[in-house]
């Protein structure tokens, strides 16, 4: 779902299972909705600068 949301931040592997393209990425919507929508809740979001939680936000 990942890749499908955010194909540019995100590729299948071989085993088919998402990949971030690269380790640091923008902000954008689409990264957002696939970590939001993510079936395993495995893509968390933090800022580069500061390390602050983006997704899954912190309580």
């Amino acid at each position: 779902m990942c890749a499908a949301a955010a194909p540019g931040a995100f590729r299948l592997d071989a085993a088919r299972r998402a990949r971030p393209v690269a380790e640091e990425t923008e902000a954008c919507p689409e990264v957002l909705e696939a970590a939001e929508n993510c079936p395993t809740e495995a893509v968390s979001i933090h800022l580069a600068k500061t390390g602050e939680a983006v997704f899954p936000p912190e309580e």
